[in-house]
């Protein structure tokens, strides 16, 4: 998973605006007590951020691959 993915995941789940708060100020157990924002640039993969986000929030599993996006006409 990409920076881009994870921060478009975050900002379709959560709202653009609260997808910040959250990942300046939400402490992830999963991810060694960082907030998302301090395991990103600690070097964590956006996936595993993703998923400890999704299970600390109870984002149920079948959202945690986002929403459908249509594909883009070549």
């Amino acid at each position: 998973m990409r920076l881009s993915d994870f921060w478009r995941l975050m900002d379709d789940e959560f709202g653009a605006g609260y997808s910040r708060t959250l990942a300046t100020s939400l402490v992830l157990s999963e991810v060694g007590g960082l907030t998302a924002a301090e395991a990103l640039n600690k070097g964590v993969a956006p996936r595993a951020v993703w998923r400890a986000m999704c299970k600390m929030q109870d984002v149920p599993a079948e959202r945690w691959l986002g929403r459908d996006i249509a594909a883009k006409d070549e």
